[in-house]
């Protein structure tokens, strides 16, 4: 194929093909469907905040629609996912274990997931726990008592919980199931009993396997792109290489000084998106953990969208909001929600909705928003939304109107 040339929305277009946020779905998902994505995805990254559905579930409906969550959990126990750090924590394809494996064997690259210290002042305990969950079968962090007098808390694990960690990444325990999102460890050898190391592929190959599925994941990408989608260590394979040996195509984005390379499994698509036969017709709430926006500098090379979650900012100095989510429509990143589910009452809140600078109002796009916002309510159990805050206050009101049509409430300020 020779070297295409791509508009900024053909170069859009494809990255949502790639990743199945194109065009809505025509029939309802089904539990192969929730493998499939993931396989497309490459991976599902866990998040515990749970102020709407924890992110995996999200970024799942964002793609398949009103969908069971419970699917997921499922293929977790029955062996067709397993956990490991990718791009970060994430559920990844069990057929993908030897590509993660060397990472287990060398757990000391992997920074603050594991402790070599801890591991060598701890050995006699981490020994016990071991030998604990070999004659007593899986646990819980929650099954130990804390101890050590401290209260808790995101860096103040107990004992047994930093022990679980540190043996979760260097491969000798796996989880085997969750149990109201908890993890539930196990001995690797019983949660993924096929495995054998002489099936582990050699280094350099997993280097040059990642650089393809991250290509393959994103649609197309820029060289300084790609190690962030697996979090891959340095030194990078040079995807020029790649391209030269015919395991990757080249091609141009309008306005960009350096190339982009597309993967030979999206040939068609990306002559599609060069033809500009390729239209995005999907509107969406997105996960701020989801494949297109987590990458700050990909996601405002595309879409002219800065985002950072500011749930880890102090309230006083949060812009938008502790945990907004991106809206996609039809192609474009138009503004994010600041949203909360209250699901014992029923309500879908909007504390805060904002558009992005430059984004004309209309009819349509009020629509679109609102329709997204409601199918994600119901998906949530929430038969009501009910908008707080909106900018700018125009799209408020249209929007408002729009919600309390459908039985939500506009007290828009």
């Amino acid at each position: 194929m020779s070297e295409l040339d791509l508009s900024i929305g053909a170069a859009r277009a494809l990255h949502l093909a790639a990743q199945d946020l194109l065009v809505p779905r025509r029939r309802r998902a089904t539990k192969a469907d929730v493998l499939a994505a993931i396989r497309r995805m490459e991976m599902l990254q866990i998040d515990t905040i749970s102020v709407v559905a924890r992110s995996p579930y999200l970024v799942l409906w964002s793609r398949l629609g009103d969908y069971a969550p419970g699917w997921l959990d499922e293929l977790l126990a029955e062996g067709r996912l397993f956990e490991y750090w990718a791009h970060e924590a994430c559920f990844l394809p069990i057929e993908d274990y030897g590509l993660y494996r060397h990472r287990m064997l060398d757990p000391e690259a992997m920074g603050w997931k594991y402790s070599a210290r801890w591991m060598r002042e701890r050995a006699a305990e981490v020994a016990r726990l071991l030998e604990h969950i070999r004659a007593s079968g899986p646990v819980r962090a929650a099954d130990f008592e804390r101890s050590d007098g401290k209260a808790g808390g995101w860096w103040e694990w107990k004992p047994e919980k930093r022990s679980l960690e540190v043996l979760f990444t260097s491969g000798a325990l796996m989880i085997a199931r969750r149990h109201n999102f908890h993890r539930v460890y196990d001995l690797a050898e019983r949660v993924h009993p096929g495995w054998d190391d002489s099936r582990l592929p050699p280094h350099e190959q997993v280097r040059d396997e990642f650089v393809l599925r991250s290509v393959r994941a994103l649609g197309l990408a820029k060289a300084s792109w790609i190690p962030d989608y697996h979090r891959t260590r340095r030194p990078h394979p040079d995807p020029a290489r790649l391209a030269g040996e015919g395991l990757l195509l080249r091609a141009r984005v309008e306005g960009w000084r350096e190339p982009v390379y597309i993967h030979p499994d999206h040939h068609e698509l990306a002559r599609q998106a060069a033809a500009g036969s390729l239209a995005p017709s999907l509107s969406t709430l997105l996960s701020p953990f989801d494949p297109v926006v987590w990458d700050r500098r990909r996601a405002l090379d595309l879409f002219g969208f800065d985002y950072r979650l500011e749930c880890y900012t102090p309230a006083p100095k949060r812009r938008y909001g502790y945990f907004t989510l991106p809206i996609l429509r039809r192609g474009a990143l138009v503004g994010r929600i600041d949203a909360k589910a209250h699901r014992k009452a029923g309500l879908f809140e909007l504390r805060n909705v904002a558009l992005e600078p430059g984004v004309r109002l209309s009819a349509r796009l009020a629509a679109d928003v609102a329709a997204a916002v409601l199918r994600c309510a119901r998906w949530h159990a929430c038969p009501r939304a009910e908008l707080v805050q909106a900018v700018p206050a125009g799209f408020g009101v249209q929007l408002g109107e729009l919600l309390a049509r459908a039985g939500g409430e506009a007290v828009a300020a």
